[in-house]
Parts: structure tokens; C-alpha cells; sequence
């Protein structure tokens, strides 16, 4: 008989996303019909994965389980499952306060969420997964967990230690990845700067990199996150001698003022952030650095905020974005620290934050205009392409807009002379297709 319809919605990080993805392969290979993110009511079983990183994250998840339980009282759906990072943090609070779900799992539950929907857990496939992206690119998490204790985190309460997934597995997956047409890899972890201490007792990103390098298929590799704090710096030979990788890095610095570093336990200075912007820039010209902010943070004075804004101003971040602090329970902050900075003043400092760095974004893709750049399209819309290059990650940066003059397809990579730009994104014309590079 065919099995029920199970519709998986996805909050939060592309890390929930691969697990997400894991699940849905699971449930298909056990014959169940799977759909991801469908807003149809049509579904027998709604399984929702939880973010519950800050505020606005815990609402929204609350938000959504409290609409698909409604969806449940009306007998739109039979079954109503949570799992995830709010379902691990606060599991005990939610069976009492949404007794209609019909069971909350953690984040590292996927084994008993799949029992529990009487399918058969196959861990010889667990690398394979139902990809939800466009067919082009896929996330690739290499580790769970953080041995860094931030001050404002709750992360490393909900996923515990860090713990590195070995280098074979991982190449099994990219493998598997671009045998299902994925050109674009993007390596994600809580700290990729961690990969392989636990496991082979040294880092072994760059390692890895190469590694991945060498599938047959993949075009590009990109990273995120890597923490300023013992940065792996072996990586930045592979940006010269890995073509495949691109000139992009995701590093969250969060602040720049020491006072503020130093609340936020970070064990980083300014003048070792800074020294570390121009090695990484003197080391990979044009390398594209991507960043965020966290405003607000306790402790944080008018001077520090000053100190900040001229930090952004000096070093021109081609990504970045700003975010206000949220004082959340377990922490080290929440429990050490008053959340001292009131809610106006952070959205204020954060605005203002966003502003300097719109009026850099848009120089510096003014600076691109007669420039002729490798993009890689996602879509198509009425007027355009939309593509990508190799400074921008899907879904958090800028795009290219091109001009239709010229057919092309998704997951075609083309060399496109930038005849526009705004502040996020840029325009272009098709200067050459390339269906292979």
C-alpha cells in the first residue's frame, strides 16, 4: 500500500536544511510520498524542524508549530511532528505547553522521528539526501557542535562539543552530490576552523578542500564559517592553488571594539582581527569577506558603537550584516550579564550599522561596471536571469540580473560583462556561455 504524504518544513540555518534533506531521502526510500516547505494543506504528516538560535528565531518556530497545530484541529492533518534545535533547548516546556503535537524530537533525533513514522532507518545511506536547493548547488556540513563558549551563544547548549564527520564520509557525499548534478558546494559548519582536531588530533580543513577538490564535477567550493580565533591559516595557499575554490570567506567578527570582544568572550583583539584582514587580503587579492555584526551586545557603550561604524568604514566588507543582541537563557551572557543597551538603541545602532555598509556594497559593485565575471544562474524571472558570482552565496548575498538577450539555463556557468549596479546587486549581458568550465 502506498505510504502517507509527509510534508517537512525547514526553519532556520542550511544546517537544518542537510538534516532536513537526510530525513526526507530516508522517508522517500521507505516509500513515502515527501514534499519540503509545501504550504498545502494536503499533507497526512507535517514534521516541522525548529530553529533555536535567538528571539525572532523561537518565534517564528513557535509561530509555525502553533499554525500547523490549528491546521490539526481542523483535520487538515492527521499527525503533527517537531524536531530541532528549539524541540532539543526547550523540549519539556513545549510537550506542556502544545500537548497537541504529537511528539517533540531533538536535534540529533532523526533515527527515532523515522521509527516513529514506522519507516526503516538506513544508516549505510544517511549521506544521501532529497536535495531542496536548486539542483546546483548543496550545503555540505562537515561537523555539529562548538567548543566555543561566546558569551551571547546558546548553540553550543543545543548541539554540545564539537565533532568532525570523517573526511571519507564527506567525500562520499560530495560524490553523491555531484552525481545528482550539483556544481557548487558550499561547506558549512558551526566553526569549520575545528574540522578534524577531534578526529585526526590537527586541523584538516585544507586537507578536505583538496580532497573535495578532486570530484569529478564539482566547480566550486565555498566557506562558511570560520572564527578569527585560531584561523586555519594553510587555507590560503589552496585560494591560489585551487581553482575550484572560491575567492570567498564567510568570517563572522561580530565586533571590533576590545571592551565589547572581551564581554562577548571571544579571545580576540582588535589589532589581531585587523592583522588577520590584511594577511588574508595580502595572501588572496580580491577575495570577496563576508561578516557580521551583533549590536547591542551588554556592555556595549556609545564609544564602542563609534569604534565599530569606523571599523566598517576602514576595512569595506564586501558582505556584511548586523544583527542586535538577544538575551537568551543559558548563556553565559544572560547569566553573568544585564542586558543593559535598551531594544531602541539596539535597532537604531543596527540600522545605522546597515547603512554605512549599503553605501560601501554599493561603491564597490559600482567599481565591477565594465568588469567581466564568471556567474553561475539560479533562475529565471519575467525580466532576467539571475545569477551569482563567486563573491556571493546564495540566499544571504548579492545577484547578477542579466539580460535575456542571449538563452541560458540553470546551473550554466557564463561569463557576464557587468553593464549596472545597485546597491546589493549588479546588471549584465551574457559575454560568453560556458555549459562546462
Amino acid at each position: 500500500m502506498k505510504k502517507q504524504k509527509v510534508n517537512v518544513v525547514t526553519l532556520g540555518c542550511s544546517k537544518n536544511l542537510v538534516d532536513s534533506e537526510v530525513l526526507l531521502n530516508q522517508l522517500s526510500m521507505d516509500g513515502f510520498d515527501v514534499v519540503h516547505d509545501s504550504n498545502d494543506a494536503d499533507s497526512d504528516i507535517v514534521v516541522i524542524n525548529t530553529c533555536g538560535f535567538i528571539h525572532d528565531a523561537k518565534e517564528e518556530s513557535v509561530n509555525t508549530i502553533l499554525q500547523f497545530v490549528d491546521a490539526k484541529s481542523r483535520g487538515d492533518i492527521d499527525k503533527l511532528y517537531v524536531m530541532g534545535c528549539l524541540s532539543e533547548r526547550y523540549k519539556t516546556d513545549l510537550e506542556k505547553e502544545v500537548p497537541e503535537v504529537d511528539k517533540f524530537f531533538g536535534k540529533f533525533d532523526l533515527k527515532a522521528l523515522v521509527g516513529e513514522l514506522k519507516a526503516t532507518y538506513r544508516p549505510e545511506f544517511i549521506y544521501e539526501r532529497k536535495i531542496t536547493t536548486p539542483s546546483h548547488f548543496a550545503y555540505l556540513k562537515i561537523s555539529e557542535g562548538c567548543n566555543r563558549v561566546c558569551a551571547f551563544c546558546a548553540i553550543p547548549g543545543m548541539t554540545g562539543k564539537h565533532r568532525s564527520k570523517s573526511m571519507d564520509d564527506l567525500v562520499k557525499e560530495a560524490r553523491y552530490l555531484a552525481k545528482n548534478g550539483v556544481k557548487e558546494i558550499l561547506l558549512i559548519a558551526q566553526d569549520l576552523s575545528y574540522y578534524g582536531i577531534d578526529l585526526y588530533g590537527k586541523g584538516m580543513l585544507a586537507e578536505l578542500i583538496q580532497k573535495i577538490a578532486e570530484v569529478d564535477g564539482i566547480e566550486w567550493i565555498r566557506l562558511h564559517y570560520l572564527y578569527p580565533t585560531k584561523f586555519p591559516m594553510d587555507i590560503l595557499p589552496l585560494f591560489k592553488s585551487v581553482p575550484k575554490l572560491c575567492r570567498y570567506i564567510d568570517i563572522p567578527l561580530q565586533h571590533s571594539s576590545n571592551n565589547v570582544l572581551k564581554h562577548m568572550l571571544r579571545h580576540v583583539t582588535t589589532e589581531e582581527t585587523e592583522a588577520l584582514l590584511q594577511k588574508i587580503r595580502e595572501e588572496v587579492p580580491g577575495i570577496a569577506i563576508r561578516t557580521t555584526m551583533l549590536v547591542g551586545h551588554p556592555g556595549e557603550t556609545e564609544e564602542d558603537f563609534e569604534q565599530l561604524k569606523n571599523f566598517v568604514v576602514k576595512h569595506r566588507f564586501d558582505r556584511l550584516g548586523a544583527f542586535t543582541y538577544s538575551h537568551e537563557e543559558g548563556t553565559y551572557g544572560y547569566n553573568k550579564y544585564s542586558d543593559d543597551v535598551p531594544e531602541d538603541v539596539k535597532q537604531a545602532r543596527q540600522e545605522e550599522l546597515m547603512g554605512i555598509q549599503q553605501i560601501i556594497s554599493s561603491q564597490l559593485n559600482a567599481a565591477k561596471v565594465g568588469q567581466t565575471l564568471k556567474v553561475i544562474v539560479d533562475r529565471e524571472d519575467d525580466e532576467f536571469y539571475v545569477g551569482r558570482t563567486e563573491s556571493d552565496s546564495p540566499e544571504v548575498d548579492g545577484e547578477v540580473l542579466i539580460s535575456k538577450e542571449v538563452p541560458l539555463k540553470k546551473g550554466q556557468f557564463c561569463l557576464v560583462e557587468i553593464t549596472g549596479s545597485e546597491e546589493f546587486d549588479l546588471y549584465g549581458r551574457v559575454s560568453s556561455t560556458m555549459l562546462r568550465v
